[in-house]
């Protein structure tokens, strides 16, 4: 089992490659992801309303992969509420459904599950529609979390947070500024854009989680057949002890039923 998940692996690195290439332009329009450290993160750099869009898996045995995101969702929901802010929930994977359903339930407005894997940014595109159809326009931000690879071992919990596209940015200076557009279709091609880049971020964000997804799952696999590997060892001790305390019972008594012949 071991190898069939390192084997998957290494097809999501590579896809994980490409993924991130292609995610690299939303970098000019959007802030760099948030990789939370052992102390946590505060979330108060979120504006009033956000939605938060969770990447979980459809299938277990991965570790705790679901686990970390479910928990950092409901960190998230929390201190947004002690704060006065607002939260809404699109949750990605059928894990991450039933995890959250128990805490943040009511705030979930949406979910999709049995997500074909490996993805492309079909799927991905196909995932953005979902979330725009849970007028996430009117939201004044998306929270995408997730698990981000660091290695075939080591995987953290991260978020991006995207903003809509407007004209100006809050300093006033001109978005796009270096482009010249008729002044009826800039708004158009900023949403249009702001769409685009929703659905790159998500879909570098599936990649990143089903990478640590497939290397969380081999490591359990590898325990997984470490302890089978101990219980057949055990149960093959206990077996040989049996068989070993049988014969000699019919030993022995083969030799009394002799030696009372004999006298």
């Amino acid at each position: 089992m071991k190898m069939v998940s390192a084997a998957k692996l290494k097809g999501d690195e590579n896809r994980l490659k490409q993924a991130i290439s292609f995610n690299k332009w939303t970098g000019v329009l959007s802030s760099d992801p948030v990789v939370i450290g052992d102390d946590g993160v505060t979330f108060e750099e979120l504006p009033q309303k956000t939605l938060i869009v969770p990447f979980t898996s459809d299938k277990g045995l991965c570790g705790g992969v679901n686990s970390f995101v479910s928990r950092t969702v409901r960190d998230a929901a929390k201190k947004l509420a002690d704060q006065g802010k607002e939260c809404d929930i699109v949750v990605m994977g059928d894990k991450g459904r039933s995890q959250m359903a128990r805490t943040v339930g009511d705030k979930i407005k949406r979910s999709a599950t049995e997500i074909v894997t490996p993805g492309t940014f079909a799927l991905a595109s196909g995932l953005a529609a979902e979330i725009l159809a849970a007028d996430a326009k009117e939201y004044d931000a998306v929270m995408i979390v997730y698990n981000t690879f660091v290695n075939a071992a080591v995987y953290k919990q991260a978020y991006k947070i995207i903003t809509p596209l407007k004209a100006e940015t809050p300093e006033g200076d001109d978005v796009l500024g270096n482009y010249e557009f008729e002044p009826s279709e800039k708004v158009e091609a900023l949403e249009d854009m702001y769409e685009f880049m929703l659905a790159s971020q998500l879909y570098h964000s599936f990649m990143d989680g089903a990478c640590s997804e497939q290397s969380s799952r081999m490591t359990a696999m590898e325990n997984a057949s470490k302890n089978a590997g101990e219980l057949i060892d055990s149960l093959t001790l206990q077996y040989n002890r049996a068989r070993q305390a049988r014969i000699t019972t019919e030993l022995i008594e083969i030799i009394s039923g002799a030696s009372a012949i004999d006298n």
